[in-house]
């Protein structure tokens, strides 16, 4: 309990000097390597709290995404944060004070945390741990809660994640006609960088494979969709970072991502109406096979692999846009 708890510290103080680190230095190239850091601190904490699925989601994003995407920006925007003479506003600076305040006071309120008193261990948490072996059958009880028997937000989070990449691929590039190709941003002669495409080509298939087994290995531990999907676009991503964009659109064109982006949330949604046609409810995925459990153990199957191809699509159709939005002289086209 001691070590827990000096962990928890040693983990806490690292965290607030990242983030003070990062506000203050002005190299970007600095600041996108310590949010990784970050994420990675991030990660840890989680896994201390026996949040691992939480921590997963973390370290895809915050140490894995995140970084790849911010390092394509840095090659168009430079590495060096523009010198300015503004001063802090006094009165935004007393609202964020009032703020924080306010937040921390907050926190006095809640229950103690694994308190045995809160509301998680009085309802919710006797409810899935005793109920869900025999409903749902499957060892990962947060996949069970996700999944199944929180399906309805589950979806909505999907649905949230398809409407995020419209919003930017319609602001960034506009609505494409039929028939009219947007032409693509000469790519940047990474030939030179003979070290970083070698271990590239050894590690991008490891990645995608590792996607895989995170997609398909979310009923037994930590994983899912949501995971899955993150990694597997960190490898599309790295790809077209270190072979091209061109090269990578040969492979995931951009009118296959769009279509794939919306295929996630349709299977998603066919499963809900399956459950519908077979004489049970919305998501209901205990009629779709003679055996309740199989049955759950098909729909968690299929919503999660439509989560996963939602996700992976949406990273890199963002990432495109981004890229394309950008031509190769720096400047950012209107």
């Amino acid at each position: 309990m001691i070590v827990t708890q000096a962990l928890d510290v040693v983990l806490l103080l690292l965290l607030v000097m990242t983030a003070v680190a990062i506000a203050r230095v002005k190299d970007l190239f600095a600041t996108v390597m310590l949010s990784g850091i970050y994420g990675l601190l991030s990660a840890s904490f989680f896994v201390l709290m026996d949040a691992v699925d939480v921590a997963f989601t973390e370290a895809s994003v915050g140490a894995g995404i995140f970084p790849l995407l911010m390092l394509a920006v840095l090659s168009f925007v430079g590495r060096y944060e523009a010198d300015s003479k503004r001063r802090v506003a006094l009165p935004v600076f007393l609202l964020t004070l009032v703020s924080g305040a306010v937040l921390l006071l907050a926190t006095t309120q809640m229950p103690a945390f694994g308190g045995e008193d809160t509301p998680a261990q009085q309802h919710v948490a006797v409810r899935y741990i005793e109920d869900s072996p025999q409903e749902i059958g499957i060892p990962n009880m947060v996949t069970s809660v996700l999944a199944s028997y929180r399906g309805f937000d589950t979806l909505g989070e999907v649905l949230v994640i398809f409407t995020a990449t419209i919003g930017v691929v319609v602001v960034l590039l506009g609505v494409v006609q039929p028939g009219k190709a947007r032409s693509l941003p000469a790519d940047e002669d990474m030939a030179d960088h003979k070290v970083l495409r070698i271990v590239g080509k050894m590690l991008i298939p490891l990645i995608l494979l590792f996607a895989l087994y995170v997609q398909f290995h979310g009923d037994y531990g930590p994983g899912g969709g949501f995971q899955a999907g993150v990694i597997f676009a960190t490898g599309i991503i790295l790809y077209a970072m270190l072979f091209g964009l061109s090269n990578a659109q040969r492979v995931l064109p951009m009118p296959l991502l769009r279509g794939l982006t919306a295929l996630g949330v349709m299977i998603y949604g066919s499963v809900g109406v399956a459950g519908l046609l077979a004489g049970g409810n919305f998501l209901d995925y205990s009629v779709l096979a003679s055996d309740p459990v199989s049955g759950q153990h098909l729909g968690i199957l299929l919503i999660e692999l439509g989560v996963g191809v939602t996700v992976a699509s949406s990273m890199v159709l963002i990432f495109y846009a981004f890229s394309l939005t950008t031509s190769s002289d720096g400047s950012v086209e209107r």
